[in-house]
């Protein structure tokens, strides 16, 4: 595929110009190992052979060539990447390079070069010894997952898919978000429709299938920031309904009022739940911890702590003074 038509490619989603290297399964890259697979292609960990052989993460994706198009998740992706390259965050995973695989009938493959981190947040708790991470360690990761989605929601940039496997954590424990593949660049005026989020960390809004916005993010990272104390999912539910019922029998039913019009699920079915004390479901979290986390997890987005409030909270007094 030639670089004015992936130059094309990425325009649909009004996307810079991109970087065009070899293919690298030539002289540039030399793939290691393969550490994840996805809907449309694999991860795999490599040697940069023309930067002293630094390590980094090959996204290979298989790109359908149908009727339709090229999907819109990974034209998404790659257009939310080159827009936070310019930037390079502490707290987002750095697009690297985009470079051309082999061309095929039916599908050609696309390579995007990430910097490589060896470990997600789900291995970083699994490998985590017993009793689990000090207060300071959680305080300090949620602090950086706050940074980078506080980040991106100033760019006008929803993750939509933020959880633990798509959360990296270096050796030294710096966070990057990673995983741009349901992100959204968004307007303040424009509500998002589409159903996203993995199940355990999606907010009511979207299991309601009612519009949304940037503080989807939030509910996310506030079933994350209980994880960080418990060590598993605060939400595991089997279907949405049942995800709906734990999450009410936890933070108790929603007022009326605030229940979405259009919804075929009635308030009734949801009527009769009491506010659980947090203290008793996160353990050891502190008074101002546990009140970001209700803040966090608020039924009505609008009434929702943002990112930004939440590092102003007085949770992280002692990191930000």
């Amino acid at each position: 595929m030639s670089s004015q038509n992936n130059e094309f490619l990425l325009s649909q989603e009004d996307s810079n110009d991109v970087s065009s290297s070899s293919d690298p399964n030539s002289s540039n890259y030399e793939k290691i190992a393969l550490i994840g697979s996805g809907a449309y292609g694999m991860v795999y960990k490599a040697r940069d052979l023309n930067n002293e052989g630094q390590f980094v993460a090959l996204k290979k994706i298989r790109i359908p060539l149908t009727e339709i198009g090229v999907p819109i998740s990974i034209l998404r992706e790659i257009s939310v990447l080159k827009q936070l390259q310019s930037f390079d965050h502490p707290n987002v995973v750095r697009l690297l390079d985009i470079c051309h695989g082999r061309n095929f009938e039916k599908q050609f493959n696309l390579f995007l070069v990430l910097e490589h981190v060896d470990q997600d947040l789900s291995t970083y708790l699994q490998r985590c010894p017993s009793p689990g991470l000090s207060l300071d360690n959680i305080k300090d990761l949620m602090f950086q997952i706050l940074t980078g989605v506080d980040f991106l929601h100033s760019n006008r940039i929803v993750h939509r898919d933020l959880k633990p496997a798509n959360i990296l954590v270096t050796n030294k424990g710096q966070v990057k978000l990673a995983d741009f593949g349901l992100a959204r660049i968004y307007k303040q005026t424009q509500p998002l429709t589409a159903v996203v989020v993995t199940l355990w960390y999606r907010a009511p809004e979207v299991l309601l299938q009612s519009s949304y916005s940037s503080s989807v993010d939030v509910w996310s990272c506030g079933c994350i920031f209980a994880e960080l104390y418990n060590k598993k999912p605060l939400f595991p539910g089997q279907s949405e309904n049942d995800q709906l019922f734990k999450i009410f029998d936890l933070i108790g039913s929603p007022d009326p009022s605030d229940w979405p019009d259009d919804h075929s699920l009635r308030f009734n079915n949801f009527a009769n739940f009491r506010k659980r004390d947090l203290k008793l479901v996160i353990k050891d979290v502190c008074d101002d911890g546990k009140q970001l986390f209700e803040k966090m997890l608020i039924f009505n987005p609008s009434k929702r702590i943002s990112a930004r409030q939440a590092l102003d909270h007085e949770y992280f007094k002692d990191l930000i003074s």
